[in-house]
C-alpha cells in the first residue's frame, strides 16, 4: 500500500500552524510580562516624593537585583522601556495579541498620538511584520499621506472607518523605493527600475498602499494597428478599479501625461466592467512640474496621478521641506488662479 501524500501535507500544515501559534503565544506572554513589570515600576515610582530621582533609583535597583540572574531583559534600558510601555499602553486588554515586543518597542518611540494610532491600525489591518512596520515608520508613511490628506481622513481610512474613494487617499507622493537597491548617483533606464520593482514586488505593493494586486507587466495593447506597451498594471480591490503605472526616469513632460491618459482611456473602454470604477493612471517620475501637470490635465482630474519616487529613505527635514513647498504651491496657485 502507498501512503496518500495529501495526508502527509495535511499533517505538516497542522504541525506548522501549531508551532506558529505556540511562538505567538510565548511572544505575547513576554509582552504581558514587560507590561506588568512596567506597571509595577510606574505605580511604585508615583509613591516617591521626588519622582524623577526615585524612578532612577528604583530602576537601577531592580536591574542590579535581577540582571545577574535574568540577563539583559532586566537592563536599565529595558526596564525604562517597560515603564514607557505601560505609560503609552495603560490598558492590558487593549494590547494586540498579533503584535510582538518588537512591534511595541517601535510604537512606544512614537510621541505623536495620531501618528501612533495610524501605525497601530495599519499594522493590525495589514498584518505587518515588525520589519515591515519599522520600514513604514522610517519611510515616514504617515507624513507622506498627510501631504494630500488631513489627519482625520488618514486615520479613518487606516481604521477602515472610511472606504477610500479617491486614489490620493492611499497613493503617496513621494514614493520611497529604497528597497530596489538602485544608487542615486548611478545612471539607469526605465527598464532597470521596472525590473527592480518586479523583483521586489511585495515591497513595492506595500509601498503602493492597501488593496493592490499585480495584473501585468509590459501589457501589450493594440490601437488601430499600432502596438503599445503599458509598463505595469495593478488592480485595487478597495477602489475597485485598474491602476496603470508608467515609469519615467526623466523629468515629467506633457507628452508623458498624454500617453498615460490614452492608456487609461483604453482600459476604461475595453477592459473595465460596468460595476468597476474608472481606471487610475500613475506616472512615477524623478521630477515633475506641478503647474504643468495641472494645466495639461482637466480640472479636478482624479484619474491621473503624478508621484515622484525616491531611491532613499527621506529624513525628517527633507519631508518638512517638502510639506512647506506644497503649502507654498497651494498659496501660489490661489494667487495665479490655477
Amino acid at each position: 500500500m502507498e501512503l496518500n501524500k495529501n495526508v502527509i501535507t495535511e499533517i505538516q500544515a497542522i504541525i506548522s500552524d501549531a508551532q506558529q501559534r505556540a511562538i505567538r503565544s510565548v511572544d505575547f506572554e513576554r509582552v504581558l510580562m514587560y507590561w506588568h513589570i512596567g506597571k509595577v515600576i510606574f505605580e511604585e515610582e508615583q509613591q516617591g516624593e521626588d519622582r524623577a530621582a526615585y524612578g532612577t533609583f528604583l530602576i537601577k535597583s531592580i536591574s542590579k537585583e535581577f540582571q545577574p540572574v535574568m540577563g539583559s531583559g532586566f537592563s536599565v534600558r529595558q526596564l525604562e522601556m517597560n515603564r514607557q510601555f505601560y505609560r503609552v499602553f495603560p490598558i492590558a486588554n487593549a494590547l494586540r495579541t498579533q503584535f510582538s515586543w518588537t512591534h511595541y518597542r517601535l510604537l512606544i518611540r512614537i510621541d505623536n498620538q495620531d501618528k501612533r494610532d495610524f501605525y497601530i491600525a495599519e499594522a493590525e489591518k495589514n498584518n505587518w511584520s515588525a520589519r515591515q512596520l519599522e520600514r513604514q515608520i522610517n519611510s515616514q508613511l504617515f507624513e507622506r499621506l498627510l501631504m494630500s490628506n488631513d489627519v482625520a481622513s488618514v486615520l479613518s481610512v487606516a481604521r477602515s472607518e472610511k472606504h477610500p474613494v479617491d486614489a490620493r487617499e492611499i497613493i503617496k507622493d513621494p514614493m520611497v523605493l529604497e528597497f530596489l537597491g538602485l544608487k542615486r548617483e548611478a545612471a539607469y533606464y526605465e527598464k532597470d527600475l521596472e525590473t527592480g520593482i518586479i523583483t521586489h514586488l511585495q515591497e513595492f505593493m506595500l509601498e503602493l498602499g492597501n488593496g493592490f494586486t499585480f495584473a501585468a507587466r509590459q501589457k501589450r495593447i493594440h490601437i488601430d494597428g499600432d502596438e503599445f506597451f503599458v509598463d505595469l498594471v495593478f488592480y485595487n480591490r478597495l477602489l475597485q478599479c485598474f491602476v496603470i503605472i508608467e515609469i519615467k526616469t526623466q523629468k515629467l513632460s506633457h507628452q508623458d501625461l498624454g500617453q498615460l491618459q490614452m492608456y487609461v482611456n483604453y482600459y476604461d473602454r475595453y477592459e473595465k466592467q460596468e460595476f468597476e470604477n474608472p481606471t487610475i493612471g500613475i506616472l512615477l517620475c524623478t521630477d515633475k512640474n506641478d503647474t504643468m501637470v495641472k494645466i495639461s490635465l482637466p480640472e479636478n482630474s482624479r484619474n491621473i496621478i503624478t508621484s515622484k519616487y525616491q531611491l532613499y529613505l527621506p529624513t525628517e527635514q527633507q519631508l518638512l521641506d517638502e510639506v512647506r513647498r506644497e503649502i507654498d504651491k497651494l498659496g501660489n496657485d490661489g494667487k495665479s488662479g490655477i
